[in-house]
């Protein structure tokens, strides 16, 4: 395995790549552009990188399907870390391109619905057509296939571009979530403000199937950040539940809701137990009462008493 190499959705320019450069261990990295999220994804299990960081979760958006799909079938990988990331968007055009030439633009699917309304009240008769990244799109109108890109103002040096208007976004405070995936691996000290990720099969459907997997939680006390459904592939009406919790699974609480899943669901993929970026443990919400590390190992404890007529 290349324990020096890290791959990212490329080509170079794109808002991953920019995400992943914030991380301290980019700088001692090579960092190797691939075609999408699969590749990228790929290329670690492959052992030809140690990491990949991809987009998982935009805040306009929501999940990443490309990610969440790949990170559920397959080799499994594990995450290590994530990344907040800011998204404001440029026009990209080659220069001496004015806002009257454009009649054809181009960025990632993920980027339309947070530009929608910029386009429609200052370009609305430009065609859209999707690119396999804002970064792609950019070479892409450096090649003439298109008037413009929207991308990150980071990317017009790259391609020889100009940016027409910057700091275009439809939602303010728009952010995408970037994942650090690795090889499965003992998962890092719990820091006391953590996230963990899974994936849950549902297994067969009845009332209630869903609300049995989410009182594997509830009953414990861990609170969910994110809950999306993928279709497995399997028909209509079979699918899993990507699923972010609050803490980390060497908590008892956490340790125990993933076992109650394991018992009910067919299938369960544990994704990782990581920090969770941005926030401080001083930020973190105290756990319900009952619900503790102390309060678990006591009542195990009582119950070995009872077990041993000691009560």
């Amino acid at each position: 395995m290349s324990a020096t190499r890290y791959t990212y959705l490329g080509p170079e320019g794109t808002f991953t790549e920019a995400a992943l450069r914030k991380l301290p261990e980019a700088a001692t990295r090579e960092l190797v552009p691939m075609v999408s999220v699969p590749a990228a994804l790929d290329a670690v299990r492959s052992g030809d990188a140690a990491g990949a960081l991809v987009p998982i979760e935009n805040s306009v958006e929501g999940g990443v399907t490309a990610t969440l799909d790949e990170l559920a079938t397959g080799e499994p990988l594990m995450i290590y870390r994530e990344v907040l990331f800011p998204i404001t968007f440029a026009l990209l055009a080659r220069p001496g391109t004015t806002l009257s030439d454009i009649k054809t633009v181009t960025g990632h699917p993920v980027s339309q619905p947070q530009v929608r309304n910029w386009l429609a009240a200052n370009l609305p008769d430009a065609l859209w057509e999707s690119a396999a990244s804002n970064a792609d799109g950019a070479r892409l109108v450096q090649e003439g296939h298109f008037d413009a890109a929207f991308a990150g103002i980071f990317a017009a040096a790259t391609y020889g571009l100009e940016p027409l208007v910057t700091d275009i976004h439809d939602a303010e405070n728009a952010e995408t979530r970037f994942v650090l995936v690795g090889r499965p691996a003992r998962p890092a000290a719990p820091t006391g403000a953590d996230k963990t990720s899974v994936v849950i099969w549902l297994g067969e459907d009845h009332p209630g199937a869903l609300l049995e997997l989410l009182q594997e939680f509830a009953v414990r006390g861990v609170n969910l950040m994110l809950i999306q459904s993928r279709p497995t592939g399997a028909g209509i009406g079979n699918y899993c539940f990507a699923v972010d919790a609050e803490g980390h699974v060497a908590e008892r609480r956490v340790g125990e809701a993933l076992m109650g899943l394991r018992r009910i669901a067919p299938k369960v993929r544990f994704l990782g137990s990581y920090p969770r970026a941005g926030v401080a443990v001083s930020d973190v919400t105290e756990a319900r009462a009952g619900t503790t590390d102390g309060e678990f190992m006591a009542a195990a404890d009582w119950l070995a008493r009872v077990q041993d007529g000691r009560f």
